[in-house]
C-alpha cells in the first residue's frame, strides 16, 4: 500500500533580529504577525499568517548554532504523526539527527535532523489536530519547495522513501543538469537539483506566494532586502525571484503574473 506523503507544513526563520524580521516580511509577504505565548518559559516566537491560517514561525537564532556560525535561515518542518520512528527511519537511511526528539510544551514533539547529502530540515508531530491543506497557489503561502544538493537522484529515492513523495517529471536544463520535480500530497511540490558552486552546503530553500513578482521585488528592495534573482518565468508559466532579507536569510517569491 503507499505510503501516505508526509510534506512539509510549518516554516520556520531563525534569525538576528526579530523585530526588523518581523517588519520585513509583513511588508513584503503581506504576513499578519502575531506573538505565540501558549508554551511557558519558550523564547519570543512570533507566527506570520496568512488570510487563510498561519504559515510559519519567526524566532531569535538560538545561542548554540550562532556559535557555531550559522546564518540566519528559514527552515522547514515536514509533518509526521510519530517523531521519534520518522527520526531513527531517517538515520536508518543515512541521514544525521541534529537533535534528538524532544517537546515543545502546547505545541508538539519535534527534532532537527538533515538528509544524506546534508541538507538541514526538522520533524513536527504536533499536538493538534491535523488541518486540511491549502491549494499551493494561496497568497502568503509556500508554494514552491527546492531543494539543492549534491546528487538529485539519492536525494529524491530518500525523500520518495521516506516521505511517500511522488515523482512529476524531470527538466533538463543544460549546464545546470537536470531538475527533478515531486508531489508531496495534493497541494505540495517542489524541485530537486544539483547546486552550483556558489551554494556552500545542501539546503532547501522556499517560494513564498505573492500576487505579482514585479511588485514584490520592489517591496523587497525598499525594505533592505536584495533580489539575487529574477525576475524569472518559469515552465509552469509563474515567476519567480529569489531574494535575501537585510538580515543574510535566503528565500524566494513565487507569482502567477510579472
Amino acid at each position: 500500500m503507499p505510503k501516505s506523503p508526509q510534506p512539509f507544513f510549518w516554516y520556520e526563520l531563525m534569525t538576528t533580529d526579530l523585530d526588523a524580521a518581523e517588519a520585513f516580511y509583513t511588508a513584503v509577504v503581506g504576513w499578519k504577525a502575531e506573538p505565540f505565548d501558549k508554551a511557558p518559559g519558550m523564547p519570543r516566537y512570533i507566527v506570520v499568517n496568512s488570510a487563510v491560517r498561519g504559515v510559519g514561525g519567526l524566532m531569535t537564532m538560538p545561542e548554540e548554532p550562532a556559535k557555531m556560525g550559522m546564518p540566519p535561515a528559514w527552515m522547514g518542518y515536514i509533518y509526521t504523526k510519530d517523531a521519534d520512528a520518522s527520526t531513527q527511519a531517517l538515520k536508518d537511511a543515512g541521514g544525521a539527527v541534529h537533535r534528538a526528539p524532544d517537546d515543545i510544551p502546547g505545541v508538539g514533539r519535534f527534532a532537527v535532523v538533515a538528509d544524506p547529502q546534508g541538507a538541514t530540515f526538522m520533524f513536527l508531530q504536533p499536538n493538534q489536530p491535523e488541518q486540511p491543506p491549502v491549494p499551493a497557489a494561496t497568497l502568503g503561502h509556500v508554494g514552491w519547495h527546492e531543494l539543492y544538493t549534491t546528487d538529485w537522484k539519492a536525494a529524491f529515492d530518500f525523500y520518495s522513501s521516506q516521505f511517500g513523495w511522488e515523482s512529476a517529471g524531470e527538466f533538463d536544463m543544460g549546464e545546470m543538469g537536470i531538475y527533478k520535480t515531486f508531489g508531496a500530497g495534493p497541494e505540495s511540490g517542489g524541485g530537486i537539483m544539483n547546486k552550483p558552486p556558489q551554494i556552500p552546503v545542501p539546503v532547501w530553500q522556499f517560494y513564498f506566494n505573492v500576487d505579482a513578482i514585479d511588485a514584490a521585488a520592489k517591496r523587497v528592495t525598499d525594505n533592505g532586502g536584495k533580489v539575487i534573482m529574477g525576475p524569472m518565468d518559469v515552465p509552469s508559466g509563474q515567476w519567480i525571484i529569489q531574494c535575501q532579507d537585510p538580515q543574510g536569510a535566503h528565500f524566494a517569491l513565487l507569482a502567477p503574473v510579472r
